[in-house]
């Protein structure tokens, strides 16, 4: 049951569906580092995303559509529908660049996580790297969380360190 949205059959959590808005760099490791789950599509809201050629050369599975013009729920319900079409469990949120509406969040509830670069619950949204060196911040790193209504705030279920550097950019 996904929290108090519609009733569905469990699904096979390790089927999982990427979503990506770029080039996919989560992607990629995501997919090299699969042990104990399976990339069953990856996702774009941006045709022209190179995520997505290094996917198809890999030989998964791959949809797009531009989300611009659209309404964010309307866009919402087309991918749900796809990701359902891939009988999908989880879905893991790769760099797509995208709010997400409530209804999609609620449907998928606790099945969808996001991994986000930034020490969270530091620097929600855009712009965390600028944000950490304008801080004068010694470290920054990523966190994975679960995905809920209110941006990059649901539980956080892993976060890795990295100093920044003087230098650093």
């Amino acid at each position: 049951h996904r929290g108090t949205g519609p009733r569905l059959p469990m699904r096979d959590p390790k089927r999982v569906a990427i979503l990506i808005s770029g080039r996919g760099s989560n992607m990629r490791a995501l997919v090299d580092k699969a042990n104990g789950y399976e990339v069953v599509v990856v996702a774009s809201n941006k045709p022209d995303a190179a995520g997505l050629a290094w996917a198809r050369e890999r030989g998964l599975q791959t949809f797009s559509l531009e989300s611009k013009g659209i309404d964010r729920e309307d866009y919402d319900r087309a991918l749900s529908t796809v990701l359902d079409d891939f009988d999908v469990g989880t879905i893991a949120l790769a760099g797509f660049m995208r709010i997400l509406s409530p209804w999609f969040v609620e449907e998928w509830r606790g099945r969808m996580l996001n991994i986000h670069p930034s020490l969270l619950p530091k620097y929600r949204g855009l712009d965390t790297h600028a944000r950490a060196l304008e801080a004068g911040d010694k470290v920054s790193g990523c966190s994975v969380h679960v995905v809920t209504e209110e941006l990059d705030a649901g539980e956080i279920l892993g976060r890795s360190e990295v100093a920044i550097e003087p230098d650093d950019t």
